[in-house]
């Protein structure tokens, strides 16, 4: 298995909700393998290019409120990032109406900034997303929506993340879009809130949502120029000898 550092451990899991932020402690181990694996030292990787050439007049950011997880800032390596829809479940064909359209413009929101791509094959993609209530697995707090993100060690030996995101589909299509959009915005990186209601990062559900905001991207851009376990390869040693 892959052993990292002792230090504290920030929560794997984000959510949207009518009362502000939820978090919840569920941990999630790398893919084991045959041999110990050293989880590789945090380093910098270049800025994808969409936030290189990201410029605004306006200063500011929220870059306080992110957490470092144990491996690091939650940032992607390879590009475009690549996100699978779930259909809404057929049991639900009020849903599965404004399902597909409510996430198509949200995905459609983030392209304009961050290099997404969407992807036929779930095995494939970085980012999974469906319409499953997250209430159900939150001991009846009411939540909007939930991204989660597991790690793992991909095929060129790199430590690696997947996040899921659900978001619960009994809503307004308003909603469900601006739900989605807040929570691409924690699966792309931003792994925290914003204090105001002008940013999509909000921590809390609102009326009138708002859009990505110039303050949302000075936030990941902070975010992509700093140091992180993933994308890196991780090192192979020799498993402890076996004492009588």
């Amino acid at each position: 298995m892959v052993h990292f550092p002792r230090f504290k451990n920030w929560p794997i899991a984000i959510g949207l909700s009518f009362l502000g932020l939820l978090v919840a402690l569920m941990l999630h181990g790398a893919a084991p393998s045959h041999a110990e694996q050293q989880a590789p030292p945090a380093q910098v990787h270049p800025l994808p290019m969409a936030l290189q050439k990201w410029q605004s007049d306006q200063q500011g950011d929220y870059f306080d409120q992110v957490k470092v997880t144990r491996v690091g800032y939650l940032v992607w390596s390879h590009f475009p990032v690549r996100v699978f829809v779930q259909p809404a479940p057929k049991s639900l064909p009020l849903v599965r109406q404004k399902w597909p359209q409510a996430v198509d413009q949200a995905i459609q929101d983030w392209q304009t900034y961050f290099p997404i791509e969407m992807t036929t094959e779930a095995s494939q993609a970085d980012i999974l997303i469906s319409a499953i209530d997250p209430t159900q697995r939150s001991q009846g707090r009411v939540r909007s929506a939930e991204t989660r993100f597991k790690l793992y060690v991909d095929d060129q030996n790199r430590l690696a993340h997947r996040c899921t995101i659900q978001v619960r589909a009994n809503q307004t299509e308003t909603y469900i879009a601006a739900a989605v959009r807040h929570e691409l915005g924690h699966a792309l990186g931003i792994w925290g809130h914003s204090r105001l209601a002008s940013d999509a990062l909000y921590f809390s559900q609102v009326r009138t949502p708002a859009p990505i905001s110039a303050r949302d991207m000075n936030t990941l851009r902070r975010v992509y120029q700093q140091p992180t376990r993933l994308g890196w390869p991780v090192t192979a040693s020799s498993p402890p000898a076996n004492t009588p």
